[in-house]
């Protein structure tokens, strides 16, 4: 992927907005919304960049990334790490991402069992030898359901004023739209995969004939992959490496020896709901907000009842009602129908785990009444029969 090559900096009659290479990685974003792809492959992925914006697809669970320039990706890299907000809040879908250093030319274990596979703006970076090799790798050894390829239009070159040959100095070819859909078909038809054309960067008013600026061809396998085929190309070991951040004191002392040493593998794995420790988390804390509320409510009520039994006995009210500030109108009646109601006995507040589980948050979270149980325990104050919540009342009045 070549994001360092800005299509904006040349200036004449062409200018992209949004920029192409947001364009290209939008068009990607789209196709994922589409196709809600659980595990996506960044090919070529340099500075990350893709990476980053489709860590926030709720549908992705793993992103793995792989480039053969180590430099450019650690660079950026620590963008795809968790956030305080990611442990505040954790999602319900697990996510890991991981990064890779290796050609696309070798196959790896690592780089099976992905639904989809971006290569944007890479193969025409690779050498003669590499681009023979990269069908067999990708669609051949990886066989993604989705594999998509961007790379430049060379139709489009005329445009740009200072391109004589390619657009950037790394580029080993550019091909024409006739080249590229054949190569495409060619590689469709050999692996079992449809290919549809389309592209971004549209072309100037009047000079639609040249096409897109940079052309894309999306791959989508016929038929699902059998297991038996897949393993029988497994390597029996791998051959990228993840990349890693070494640690400054030993490059001095162990200069020799650095790469026999991982410090640090970048692989981010996002706190997650699945996991049990952050969902008990989550749960406690749910179950202790959603009890502080009931039982405000009921002291505002209890409050309340007493001064209007100080102005007239006759009017005392004989039960609870939740406030409706604080409850539906149908968890009030089930409060009242199921004999639910939270009460208090001196300066202790007692709230029923299952008025608490009634609460759609809640219930949400564990599912189960059990699970809820289960999941408090030892960790929120309880009745000694366990089916209420308790709060002390009496240091709050001294403070109040």
């Amino acid at each position: 992927m070549d994001k360092n090559f800005q299509e904006e900096q040349f200036t004449g009659i062409i200018k992209f907005t949004p920029p192409l290479y947001k364009q290209r990685y939008q068009f990607v974003k789209d196709l994922v919304g589409k196709y809600k792809p659980k595990k996506v492959a960044d090919l070529g992925c340099a500075d990350c960049t893709l990476l980053w914006m489709l860590k926030f697809c709720s549908c992705i669970e793993v992103l793995a990334g792989l480039d053969i320039c180590t430099s450019i990706m650690k660079e950026k890299m620590h963008r795809l790490s968790p956030l305080p907000v990611d442990y505040l809040q954790p999602a319900e879908r697990s996510l890991t991402v991981t990064l890779h250093h290796g050609s696309v030319a070798h196959k790896d274990p690592c780089m099976l069992g992905f639904d989809l596979v971006t290569c944007i703006e890479l193969i025409e970076h690779l050498e003669e030898s590499e681009l023979k090799k990269f069908p067999e790798v990708v669609f051949g050894f990886m066989a993604p359901s989705i594999v998509v390829i961007s790379t430049p239009n060379s139709e489009f070159n005329p445009l740009f004023p200072g391109v004589t040959l390619f657009r950037h100095p790394d580029h080993k070819f550019e091909w024409n739209r006739v080249q590229f859909q054949s190569w495409a078909l060619e590689t469709a038809r050999r692996y079992d995969y449809s290919v549809e054309f389309t592209g971004v960067g549209h072309p100037p008013t009047g000079m639609e004939n040249v096409g897109f600026c940079t052309q894309i061809g999306v791959f989508v396998r016929k038929h699902p992959q059998t297991s038996e085929s897949a393993q029988s190309e497994k390597p029996t070991e791998g051959v990228y490496k993840t990349v890693t951040l070494f640690d400054k004191q030993m490059l001095k002392s162990k200069p020799m020896y650095v790469f026999l040493y991982v410090v640090k593998v970048f692989k981010a794995v996002y706190p997650s709901l699945k996991d049990e420790k952050y969902l008990q988390n989550a749960v406690v804390s749910e179950v202790i907000f959603t009890a502080q509320i009931i039982k405000r409510s009921l002291l505002d009520h209890v409050t309340s009842e007493h001064e209007e039994y100080n102005d007239d006995p006759t009017e005392r009210k004989s039960k609870f009602q939740p406030s409706m500030n604080y409850f539906s109108d149908s968890l009030g009646k089930l409060v009242v129908e199921k004999s639910m109601e939270p009460f208090v006995n001196g300066h202790v507040v007692y709230i029923p785990l299952t008025t608490i589980f009634s609460f759609p948050k809640v219930n949400q979270l564990c599912g189960t009444f059990e699970k809820l149980c289960k999941l408090i325990a030892g960790k929120v104050t309880l009745s000694s029969d366990g089916s209420a919540v308790m709060f002390n009342t009496e240091h709050e009045n001294e403070e109040n």
